[in-house]
């Protein structure tokens, strides 16, 4: 994967996130580990690059820059929130530093078994959804009080969604010709006319299908809480919307006892992403977004509370 890093001068440099910088790192800062294998995982994510190392490990490298901050923070709070958890998610092994031209800190993690989920074989799966929606109920019931708040390290996960009105309603407006407008204006001014009330809780940030495993149609295990904080569980919820229907999606919400303002804030977190993807404002792989003004259409087609 080829990225940039920006000097003072105005200029980049190419920046190359490969298996051979990977093991240059690895034999200069965890030599214990420089025989095994190196490969790249094929999905591996967006904000990082995932590589395997041997059987047992992965190696994450941040990107870019906005999501280096992500590292030093789940170093810190894997360990506290797994001793709560009853299912797996990544255990650091190693917390790397910057070199060989890499300017970021970077984690080895110990490999989590199980398969890449796919849509089709989730989205009506009851069992699957309800394990999603067990997993969220585990994380909320974790103490949180010294956790980190929603930031820029985050973008703002956990947060208020108002920290994104211009940008939605800038993306609105470029879709004009596209969308019902009228329509998707009351939908975001509707939600972020809610708030959340209860003690702030600790939300995944990213409960997507590429951070979530499964083996014979169950959770197996949860990936990647570069987008870890504490707050409003809203934007973990979208994924009733994003992936699950009928039966599955009525599962997951009666698995998670949220109040309507909440389940709104969580249709709006669905409807500001695809908004900004279908506008152009963002740059993104995520495969949940391939068709972004369709998401946007049964959004605004499908409103009732309890759709």
């Amino acid at each position: 994967m080829r990225t940039s890093v920006a000097h003072r001068d105005g200029g980049a440099t190419p920046l190359i996130i490969d298996e051979t910088l990977v093991r240059a790192l690895v034999s200069d800062q965890f030599a214990k580990w420089a025989h095994l294998p190196i490969r790249r995982v094929a999905r591996g994510g967006w904000d990082n690059r995932s590589f395997q190392l041997g059987d047992d490990m992965v190696v994450r490298l941040p990107s870019a820059a906005p999501f280096a901050a992500q590292v030093e923070k789940e170093q810190r709070w894997l360990p506290v929130l797994a001793s709560s958890l009853s299912y797996p998610i990544p255990t650091p092994l190693g917390l790397g530093t910057p070199a060989r031209g890499y300017p970021w800190k970077w984690s080895i993690y110990r490999w989590l078994g199980g398969e890449n989920v796919e849509p089709t074989s989730v989205a009506d799966s009851t069992a699957f959804a309800t394990d999603v929606a067990a997993f969220l109920a585990e994380l909320h019931r974790i103490e949180a009080t010294e956790g980190p708040q929603p930031g820029p390290h985050n973008f703002y996960r956990g947060g208020t969604l108002s920290t994104y009105d211009a940008e939605v309603r800038e993306s609105i407006g470029r879709l004009e010709s596209q969308i019902d407008t009228d329509a998707a204006t009351e939908m975001w001014e509707s939600a972020i006319r809610t708030v959340w009330v209860g003690t702030p809780i600790w939300v995944h940030g990213d409960i997507s299908l590429g951070n979530l495993l499964m083996l014979d149609g169950r959770l197996t295990g949860v990936l990647d809480f570069g987008s870890l904080a504490v707050g409003d569980p809203a934007c973990d919820l979208s994924i009733a919307w994003t992936v699950f229907r009928g039966e599955a999606r009525r599962a997951f919400r009666a698995r998670l006892q949220f109040d309507a303002g909440t389940w709104l804030r969580a249709r709006a977190w669905v409807l500001w992403k695809a908004l900004i993807v279908a506008a152009g404002l963002v740059e993104t792989n995520a495969t949940e977004w391939t068709k972004p003004l369709s998401v946007i259409g049964n959004m605004l087609g499908d409103r009732g509370i309890n759709a």
